[in-house]
């Protein structure tokens, strides 16, 4: 805003409560962080509050607010009232001049509910991801599509999300291509922090490494259970292989994933992995298998085969150079799929042109902002 003709200092809250969310906000964070006339006040949700903090504390910061609203057995419509209520007061203290959301979470949802009704305006790192498929992923993809209507500046990552948010209605003039800020984030890596994250995941990087993860919520019940089945089969017919699998917290995950797969001499269960951990498992792999976002963003940057354990996925940039295949949640073609990957000598390609971003993306984020605000 100018006042006297002089461009006064922005106070945005950073609203972030899950991991991926807190490695693809950091780099913004730090960015806000190298500007005089510009700081953050990032909230931690508490919906993964440990590994949101562990990863934030990682990239040296600290947030100024901690909410707590996870229970135990907790639904969605509760945890959405306990975010909204805690997020409003959180705003009505800090009092910002904007809100920052990444992404498709419930904590970035109603980060940008709460700030609407406070007519705060809401800036979307991420938008413009789309399924199209209401229950693929669940409910990620409805909070993202109404996080949309919220958003008064949208940073799309790659040209197809801009394009999707062009078709939904939004002005192209509050659409802006910056590419994702999960690139920027591997460029944060230090060779100390890969040093310690090696002797974390110790034997694991001694054989052949396939890394899986999995954890969305549509996955739950019979999907997960078919899953595991796949990666049990695959292990007993690649006794030579290593296979890791950092369990998930939600208990709906973690008590499936321990009874199915405990016993296997070459499968290691491991707690959530460090930031700097899992990059490294992610060099290091031969294979992923994984439901995650994130990963299907990353692998590129090491050449890194993903065989996406979802029916329907919102990056489809990977899918269509080759880089990550669509192979849903069942067992006989999760198996398939693996073996024609790991019979192949040398599947790794080499590193890659990163579709989903250039590791400038912050940056332009940035510059972004303080457009807005000047012309104001």
């Amino acid at each position: 805003m100018h006042i006297g003709g002089s461009f006064l200092p922005q106070q945005f809250a950073v609203i972030t409560g899950t991991r991926p969310e807190a490695v693809k906000l950091a780099p913004v964070i730090q960015a806000l962080a190298n500007q005089p006339d510009m700081r953050s006040l990032v909230c931690n949700t508490g919906q993964h509050e440990q590994l949101c903090g562990e990863t934030l504390a990682y990239f040296g910061i600290t947030a100024a607010a901690k909410l707590d609203v996870m229970r135990p057995a907790q639904g969605l419509a509760r945890l959405q009232a306990r975010l909204l209520d805690a997020l409003d007061g959180f705003l009505a203290a800090a009092r910002p001049d904007g809100v920052i959301v990444q992404g498709d979470t419930m904590s970035a949802f109603c980060g940008a509910l709460a700030a609407f009704y406070r007519h705060i305006p809401v800036f979307h790192v991420e938008a413009g991801l789309r399924s199209y498929d209401l229950n693929e992923p669940f409910p990620e993809e409805a909070l993202r599509q109404m996080l949309a209507r919220l958003a008064r500046l949208h940073f799309a990552p790659t040209q197809a999300a801009r394009a999707a948010l062009s078709a939904e209605g939004v002005a192209e003039e509050v659409i802006h291509i910056t590419g994702n800020t999960v690139i920027d984030a591997l460029q944060c890596l230090t060779p100390e922090a890969l040093d310690r994250a090696r002797e974390q995941l110790g034997a694991a990087l001694a054989s052949p490494l396939v890394l899986v993860t999995v954890h969305r919520r549509e996955n739950h019940g019979s999907r997960l259970k078919q899953i595991l089945r796949a990666v049990h089969i695959l292990s007993e017919q690649y006794p030579a292989c290593r296979f890791i699998l950092p369990v998930h917290p939600n208990p709906n995950v973690g008590t499936v994933v321990r009874r199915a797969l405990a016993g296997l001499s070459n499968l290691i269960l491991t707690e959530p992995l460090s930031y700097p951990a899992m990059v490294l498992a992610m060099q290091n792999a031969i294979l992923a298998l994984s439901d995650s976002g994130g990963i299907q963003e990353e692998a590129p940057s090491f050449g890194l085969p993903v065989l996406v354990l979802r029916y329907e996925t919102e990056r489809k940039e990977g899918v269509e150079l080759g880089l990550a295949k669509l192979v849903g949640a069942d067992t006989e073609t999760i198996v398939a799929e693996a073996r024609a990957v790991l019979d192949t000598p040398q599947n790794r390609q080499p590193p890659f042109i990163n579709p989903y971003g250039d590791g400038q993306a912050s940056g332009r984020i940035v510059n972004i902002l303080r457009r807005y605000f000047q012309e104001q």
